[in-house]
């Protein structure tokens, strides 16, 4: 079982990263992968991701990693908080320490943004960035996705 935690706030441009992974992932209708918009309050899905026990837990967020906008990579553990943008209720370093005994394998995944503010939609470099993740949970391949250094 795999569970998908899009993360961030749709309003805010390039913050949909999170929540429009998550509804790519939902549209593909995997057997055995289930895909969650949190908007700005992961922590409400803290039961769902525990009621389903998933071999791997994948959270999708925008992440400023001063990188080309659209770039994507997995952030260890330890560099989420150098990453944070901050639009949500809970901090993602909380959210992974509360949740790490609740899957087998947690990865955060960090979408770098080009423009966040007041506006719907993602920047044409997100968009590709988000479909990169889509097609890498639709190949079970996250490993694809370089590590943040």
């Amino acid at each position: 079982m795999i569970v998908v935690l899009g993360v961030g706030n749709s309003l805010h441009g390039d913050d949909g990263a999170g929540p429009a992974t998550a509804a790519g992932v939902a549209a593909l209708g995997l057997p055995g992968v289930a895909a969650y918009d949190c908007g700005t309050a992961p922590e409400n899905f803290t039961g769902v991701v525990r009621r389903a026990a998933p071999d791997l837990l994948v959270i999708v967020d925008a992440a400023e990693m001063g990188l080309p906008a659209g770039s994507v990579r997995r952030i260890p553990a330890e560099r989420i908080c150098d990453t944070a943008i901050g639009t949500h209720m809970l901090a993602l370093s909380h959210l992974v320490r509360f949740l790490a005994d609740a899957a087998g394998r947690i990865v955060v995944v960090g979408v770098q943004p080009f423009w966040m503010g007041e506006r719907e939609g993602l920047s044409a470099e997100v968009e590709r960035g988000v479909a990169e993740v889509v097609r890498c949970v639709r190949e079970g391949d996250l490993e694809r996705i370089g590590v943040m250094g």
